[in-house]
């Protein structure tokens, strides 16, 4: 048989930017970002201020899908919950809740925040190691879900619900071993001593409080996927000797949070992309967990997932603007912006991938980014490769979706806008910048000093 005599193609020839060689090898590509989801940055800065803010609608529902879509592709019942301490503003639980996840909050404040946002009582996990009594009576009116983080709260809900004469829905929060260290047993009752189990017996004796699930956190950033495999094998353990040593159902058990994000450890030399598990092997994990016990389809609980960063880190930047370029005395390039770590707390253990506008060239040092507070410990990322970047230019620090926006505070300078880029390419103010007068509001003055 004749061989076809194969199409010719040209040859293309494409310049490599590979950066200089360095101590620790190369320096990596110089990351080049003009847009965000098609809305010029310059642009934005330009209308907005700059620092800013900007979250993306379309990552946070694409992001909560391919999760969503993992999942349930292990396991037939699935649900999240998001975690409104990760990012609480308005439009983005929202955008979570018509995704379809429930809420998940930690204070009367964000308990207050979801019914405001219409999330009712049925799809709230309250968690937390203080919970007012105030909120406690709103969430068994409500009836939402009341996870118990020690027997105080244990006791004070028993008095409650005897108080008022209503039942609660409750769920008990477990810690357990599952090597890593040090062990997150601040919260909840432990699995191996008993305490967990002396907390469920306890419950089954009264009849105000509706025992419907367990709950778990084992930590945050955790890199180990078996860690993940025992926590929801030993919840799930509970889960059975509920259904068989008490014939009580539970509805559901939720294994938390904890999975990372695309941000790498300063502790870790390779990039995230390839030093932490995908989200399919924390999948495999944590559905394993459960499926390897061989309870029936119709005896499987619903597997509740509630977590942050993970969904939330990539849709969030940080565009900053440099005001100054100086040399350190040893050498180092050092490039100030107008952003401070009171905005970019995570900053103090990720190194942020970050981004110019524009190419500089090829000529990279290692630089130091400072931010633009009076204070020594102000370094928004250190052992980044980059060129001169002229005054007036902007720099992006990317995945900052994730604690930036709850755990910000106004210190020396107010806090800028938020916005978010609609599915459609518009652009949305969902916190407007502080002004003086924002911090002013509430203050009082003395009379006694108004006087002098």
């Amino acid at each position: 048989m004749e061989k076809q005599k194969k199409v010719y193609v040209k040859p293309i020839i494409t310049k490599q930017k590979t950066g200089f060689v360095g101590k620790f090898g190369k320096a990596g590509l110089h990351s080049v970002l003009e847009k965000i989801d098609g809305v010029d940055i310059e642009e934005l800065v330009e209308k907005f201020g700059s620092p800013l803010f900007v979250i993306s609608e379309k990552t946070i529902r694409a992001t909560q899908r391919k999760a969503l879509r993992i999942f349930k592709t292990r396991y037939p019942k699935v649900q999240f919950a998001w975690s409104y301490k990760t990012n609480y503003l308005n439009a983005v639980c929202l955008v979570f809740h018509e995704e379809g996840s429930w809420a998940e909050v930690v204070s009367e404040f964000e308990y207050d925040k979801a019914k405001l946002l219409g999330v009712p009582g049925n799809k709230i996990i309250y968690n937390g190691p203080h919970k007012s009594k105030s909120s406690l009576i709103k969430a068994i009116n409500d009836e939402a879900f009341i996870h118990i983080d020690h027997f105080d709260e244990l006791f004070s809900l028993i008095e409650l619900t005897e108080e008022i004469k209503k039942t609660a829905k409750v769920a008990v929060r477990v810690n357990m071993d599952t090597g890593i260290y040090p062990k997150w047993d601040r919260f909840g009752l432990n699995y191996e001593n008993g305490e967990a189990y002396e907390a469920i017996r306890r419950i089954m004796l009264s009849d105000k409080l509706n025992l419907v699930g367990l709950h778990c956190h084992i930590g945050t950033y955790i890199l180990s996927t078996d860690a993940f495999k025992i926590a929801a094998y030993k919840l799930t353990d509970l889960y059975k000797r509920v259904k068989y040593e008490f014939n009580h159902q539970l509805d559901y058990i939720d294994i938390g949070g904890g999975i990372p994000s695309k941000n790498t450890l300063y502790s870790y030399y390779l990039d995230a992309s390839v030093s932490i598990p995908s989200l399919e092997d924390y999948a495999d994990a944590i559905t394993s967990g459960i499926i390897e016990h061989g309870l029936k389809s119709d005896e499987l609980p619903l597997l509740i997932l509630e977590s942050g960063r993970a969904l939330i880190d990539e849709a969030g930047y940080l565009i900053t603007t440099v005001v100054a370029n100086k040399r350190l005395s040893n050498g180092k390039q050092a490039i100030i912006v107008d952003a401070g770590v009171n905005l970019l707390f995570t900053s103090f253990w990720y190194k942020h991938k970050i981004s110019t506008t524009e190419f500089y060239g090829e000529v990279r040092d290692e630089s130091v980014i400072y931010g633009n507070l009076c204070m020594n410990i102000d370094v928004l990322r250190d052992g980044v490769f980059l060129p001169p970047v002229p005054v007036g230019k902007q720099i992006i620090f990317h995945n900052v979706g994730a604690y930036n926006m709850t755990q910000w505070m106004q210190f020396i300078n107010l806090r800028p806008n938020v916005v978010m880029i609609m599915e459609d390419g518009s652009v949305e103010v969902i916190r407007k910048a502080e002004t003086l007068n924002t911090i002013n509001e509430l203050e009082r003055i003395p009379e006694k000093l108004l006087k002098k």
